[in-house]
């Protein structure tokens, strides 16, 4: 399985179409024979946690049962996808960014599915890593959700080896989600069980039950192509 996360900047005038996008690229990503999973989500400023969206950039993780062609561009990409998407996200996108990625460990459901199918792989001693958290936050947990998530999320940009993050999610403020890549598997758990603000919050989440239901997945990062903000952040 290969997962394509495809990250997009809409040009101003192009906002209300971009949330257009939101309903109806579900027709054909649900009719693909090549998708196995996908979301639509949009983002949160500054790149982790964000109670305020970046109405520019929304973005489209999707699974596929095939590896991506050999050398491939942008354009063909996003045609694997599916044309309709190509067209509409040329037509009106300024930028995309598309990272490809593997999964390799990780464990949890996404809205009560296994989102990556059967992870059977080994955490790299070398290379790049990524890792997705996501949850669906309890109603009654909110409060305590963002006035404790989003002071360590922010404390995440400046950790060694730190590379980009997403913040993302399918609901605002309830259905949340955040994609982080690092230089180093040792980098990533450093900051994930070295931060001691991290391990506070990981405990109160269990022994206060913040989450509906949560999932955490680590990928290889095998590739990257386009720009974000004039350029392509992992290089």
């Amino acid at each position: 399985m290969t997962t394509i996360l495809t990250i997009t900047r809409y040009r101003t005038f192009a906002i209300p179409f971009a949330i257009l996008s939101m309903a109806i690229f579900h027709i054909p990503l649900f009719f693909s024979r090549k998708i196995k999973f996908y979301k639509l989500m949009g983002c949160g400023k500054n790149g982790t946690f964000d109670k305020k969206p970046d109405l520019h950039q929304w973005v489209i993780l999707s699974n596929l049962d095939e590896t991506p062609m050999t050398n491939p561009t942008v354009d063909g990409l996003l045609m694997s996808i599916h044309p309709f998407i190509k067209h509409w996200l040329c037509l009106l996108g300024k930028e995309t960014f598309i990272i490809i990625l593997k999964p390799v460990a990780g464990h949890g459901k996404w809205d009560g599915q296994a989102a990556f199918g059967k992870i059977e792989g080994t955490l790299p001693e070398v290379g790049r890593i990524a890792t997705l958290t996501r949850a669906t936050i309890r109603l009654n947990k909110l409060k305590y959700f963002w006035n404790h998530v989003a002071p360590v999320a922010n404390k995440m940009t400046t950790a060694k080896g730190f590379v980009f993050s997403l913040g993302i999610g399918e609901i605002p403020w309830v259905k949340q989600a955040t994609f982080s890549i690092w230089d180093s598997v040792a980098d990533m758990k450093a900051f994930a069980y070295g931060m001691r603000e991290h391990q506070e919050v990981i405990k109160k989440t269990r022994k206060e039950n913040w989450y509906s239901e949560d999932m955490f997945v680590r990928f290889t990062v095998e590739a990257s192509y386009g720009q974000l903000h004039g350029s392509n952040p992992l290089k």
